[in-house]
């Protein structure tokens, strides 16, 4: 606000206090497949809190409308409120007009919503579907800007996916290569980036066909070493089954001292007058 930094401003050099930037460990992608006209969305499943991985299996792609998907980097809860929002203004768009979500609206939608926040709402974000209009696939980023590419990439892992996607995308791939491109960038992120891990998620979007969601496609990280020890049966010995319970003795009550200046009193009558 004004006031933080007219306070800010108003500091010495030497004790100005920036707030430093939350960091985020995610690999999302998604690129447009031409040859077939789909769009193909990837994730990597790892939820960190600072140095802890607070969830090894979260799913980041976010369901817009049945063409639409919504790929999620950043905070989780900022991700998970917008594009739930987002899902319901679609939802009453097509109630409405009953017409087909396009995505190009959806777009219009989240930029509008996050614009005003100026990035304090941490949602970076992949946007991928197919309307009338053809396939699309844009870049959100949390301040609201936004790009319409053939193939992105968000979130700490990006530059190694990106690095995927830069040596081996064109525009004649068919859908399982377009497909196995998105899986070896998600998994470049997963491998190079701290903050990635986990499982690969992938969804397809064709036109008028229902998305396929590929949930745990691939799962490179499974425990080589699994847990052997396994508690037996009968382990804890029972030592009794009945508690017998006992009123507990009543309590006299606790003498209550006479106030001191009935003492005072007291004394005071005791003494002989003169």
């Amino acid at each position: 606000s004004h006031q933080n930094m007219a306070s800010l401003k108003l500091q010495p050099a030497d004790q100005k206090v920036l707030p430093k930037a939350k960091k985020t460990g995610t690999t999302i992608c998604g690129l447009i497949c031409h040859r077939e006209g789909c769009v193909v969305l990837g994730a990597d499943t790892r939820a960190t809190s600072e140095a802890i991985i607070a969830d090894k299996n979260c799913s980041k792609i976010h369901y817009l409308a049945p063409n639409i998907y919504c790929c999620g980097a950043g905070t989780a809860a900022d991700t998970e409120h917008v594009t739930q929002l987002i899902s319901s203004n679609l939802k009453l768009l097509r109630l409405n007009s009953g017409r087909q979500s396009r995505v190009d609206v959806a777009c219009v939608l989240l930029k509008r919503h996050l614009f005003p926040y100026q990035g304090y709402v941490s949602a970076a974000l992949v946007l991928g579907g197919v309307d009338f209009t053809g396939p699309h696939i844009y870049q959100v980023w949390p301040h609201g800007s936004t790009d319409s590419l053939d193939y992105v990439t968000m979130g700490s892992g990006s530059m190694a996916a990106m690095s995927m996607f830069e040596s081996r995308y064109s525009h004649d791939l068919t859908l399982d290569q377009c497909k196995d491109l998105v899986h070896d960038a998600v998994l470049a992120g997963i491998f190079n980036d701290e903050g990635s891990g986990s499982n690969v998620d992938i969804t397809i979007i064709e036109r008028n066909k229902p998305a396929q969601i590929l949930r745990n496609m691939d799962t490179p990280n499974t425990r080589l070493h699994p847990m052997r020890f396994q508690m037996p049966l009968k382990n804890t010995v029972v030592l009794r089954e009945f508690i017998e319970l006992h009123e507990a003795a009543p309590v006299a009550p606790a003498a209550v001292p006479a106030p001191a200046k009935k003492a005072e009193d007291e004394e005071r009558a005791a003494m002989p007058l003169e």
